[in-house]
């Protein structure tokens, strides 16, 4: 009988490998979460407006000291804040720059404030800019992490929501309308 146990037991170990990798056979993306702005970033590219990204934003980005070509997706809310994605179209200087920024005259000069950030199409957030009537400045990225997650989120729902095959209820928070020929600076 202890025979036939051991024979029994052997038979089972020897099975357990077996099976551990046939579950491992299975299709899995191997990282799913590396591209997760990927979609976002080919839907700016084939359908967003061709842009500049001011000098001096592209500089404070490490993009380059000259204007950065972009293909620009924008919207405006409802309190005049444009929200933009754009993806970079000079193969030497890769990059997404989301950014939130509202346009602002005082007397004879006119700027933008807001926060702009340095991604790519993992989401993962390299730069966070302040962006005011001074200029730009290096912020660290913990400062505006969660805006920068509801940022990509609403990209990400905006380009679903361009595919007739998803269909997604509006954001209850943010009020936009399409915005067309706008520079980011």
């Amino acid at each position: 009988m202890k025979s036939h146990y051991s024979k029994l037991l052997f038979a089972i170990l020897a099975l357990i490998p077996a099976a551990l990798l046939a579950q491992n056979l299975a299709p899995t993306p191997r990282y799913p979460e590396r591209a997760e702005l990927s979609k976002v970033e080919e839907w700016v590219l084939s359908q967003g407006i061709a842009e500049s990204i001011a000098p001096e934003l592209a500089a404070i980005l490490g993009l380059g000291s000259d204007r950065l070509p972009v293909k620009l997706k924008a919207f405006l809310t409802s309190d005049g804040t444009n929200l933009a994605f754009a993806v970079s179209t000079n193969p030497k200087q890769e990059g997404i720059v989301i950014s939130a920024l509202k346009t602002m005259t005082d007397k004879t000069e006119i700027y933008s404030i807001g926060t702009a950030w340095l991604t790519d199409r993992s989401g993962t957030l390299h730069q966070t800019i302040a962006v005011d009537a001074s200029g730009a400045k290096i912020l660290p990225n913990s400062s505006h992490a969660a805006k920068f997650k509801d940022m990509k989120a609403f990209f990400i729902k905006k380009r679903q929501a361009t595919n007739p095959t998803t269909t997604l209820s509006p954001s209850p928070r943010i009020s936009v309308t399409p915005v067309g020929g706008k520079e980011i600076k």
